[in-house]
């Protein structure tokens, strides 16, 4: 595509060119136009083309904040190809601090869409013609759901190879393997020939700085491996390829009081959380089916019986041992930073482990 021209909602940006421009998704009950901001820039060398889309779901907006953040100074400066920058994809359920869209459909379970269809599906079919179609290569920036809070990690089809090495180039400390969901933006994008991987960080609702540095961080790491930036990539204090990962529900109603923290490394068998009933008297304990860290954990402390507790990523107990050491011997690391910043918004309470462990 790096000789082709670039026009998005109607505007061509050329060689060497920057532009803001109001992608039209979609009309308010007075017929009023709903813009998505785009910024694009282009630069004069031809290259790759590569989007950074934020808040398909409308409260998940730690991307938007990266973005935002990438936009000062000179990080966002690029030397060939071009760069395409959505912070917010979801303007309506952004403006509502909604997760959905107003017709309560999944934008991000609608892709390919359809011209004719429902309004996630035009909304859908306007991004997949307008940004994918144009571009090379693609990253979105996730934040858990609601009520939930996720330790940063990549997920991309590892299958692809040239996912796979996009997925690996950010230099994220975890990287999750899987195709995606049926109808999510990744997986449609990858149909396309349109390589894309996710990163998943935080909560929703907020903006947090370890999010953002390691957000920021990954995607110049991305371009540096394009070519389309000078400079050194930024490694992780390890990274990990994950198989597979499970999550921890709880058995029975009550309240929540963990014993690890988001990111945090744990064994089979250790003590995840202690399930109180709401007089306070201890019901059970919850532990880990198998040696892992905790990508995703509840933040909202009162649960019924099969609401998630904790997502657990597995990992080997060699594994487990490598990757501690470096991350509590690394100096100002992002990752470390996050596993305390997020823990500030769960009931974390020590407790001796389990026989064994």
């Amino acid at each position: 595509m790096a000789n082709q021209p670039l026009k998005i909602g109607g505007v061509t940006v050329r060689p060497g060119e920057s532009k803001d421009i109001g992608l039209e998704l979609s009309e308010t009950y007075t017929g009023d136009a709903i813009r998505m901001p785009v910024r694009v820039i282009r630069a004069k060398k031809p290259g790759p083309r590569v989007f950074v889309t934020a808040a398909i779901h409308g409260d998940e907006i730690n991307g938007t904040g990266i973005i935002h953040d990438f936009l000062f100074g000179e990080a966002c400066t690029i030397k060939r190809g071009a760069l395409i920058l959505v912070p917010v994809v979801n303007v309506l359920g952004f403006e509502n601090n909604q997760r959905y869209l107003p017709d309560r459909r999944d934008l991000n379970r609608s892709f390919p869409g359809s011209s004719n269809g429902s309004m996630a599906s035009r909304i859908a079919k306007k991004l997949m013609t307008e940004i994918t179609s144009k571009c090379d290569y693609g990253i979105d920036l996730h934040s858990a759901a609601f009520q939930r809070t996720n330790y940063p990690n990549v997920r991309a089809d590892l299958s692809q190879a040239a996912t796979r090495k996009l997925a690996l180039a950010f230099g994220c400390a975890l990287v999750i393997d899987g195709k995606g969901p049926l109808g999510s933006f990744r997986r449609e994008c990858a149909r396309a020939g349109c390589p894309t991987i996710i990163l998943e960080a935080g909560e929703p609702w907020k903006i947090e700085p370890s999010v953002l540095q390691i957000g920021v961080q990954g995607i110049r790491n991305v371009l540096i491996h394009l070519g389309m930036q000078d400079g050194d990539p930024i490694p992780p204090p390890y990274q990990a390829t994950i198989r597979k990962t499970q999550w921890v529900r709880a058995t029975v109603g009550g309240i929540l009081k963990f014993h690890i923290s988001p990111g945090e490394f744990v064994k089979e068998g250790q003590p995840i959380a202690t399930n109180y009933s709401i007089l306070g008297q201890e019901q059970n304990i919850i532990t880990s089916p198998a040696n892992g860290i905790a990508i995703g954990m509840a933040t909202m402390p009162a649960v019924k019986p099969g609401e998630p507790v904790c997502h657990i990523a597995t990992l080997t107990a060699g594994q487990i041992s490598r990757y501690e050491k470096r991350l509590n011997t690394s100096k100002a690391d992002p990752y470390k930073q996050a596993q305390e910043d997020l823990a500030t918004n769960v009931d974390i309470v020590d407790r001796a482990p389990v026989e064994g462990v």
